[in-house]
């Protein structure tokens, strides 16, 4: 069993384009949230609310490459 997927399948051209829209629209979002200079949220709920993002496009992903 490959738990720790070393081999990856090829994507098609509409799964990169669906990903890829995907990742554009949360970029799109992330930029919207108030943040320092170095990137970071202004506070601890900005900041978690960047996290939950960054990881709903992880799984968004990963569930669409499976």
């Amino acid at each position: 069993m490959d738990v720790f997927h070393s081999v990856y399948r090829e994507l098609g051209e509409d799964e990169s384009a669906h990903i890829n829209s995907i990742k554009n629209f949360a970029q799109e979002l992330y930029n919207l949230y108030p943040q320092t200079e170095d990137g970071r949220g202004k506070n601890r709920e900005i900041s978690l609310a960047m996290t939950a993002l960054e990881e709903s496009v992880m799984w968004a992903v990963k569930g669409l490459t499976k």
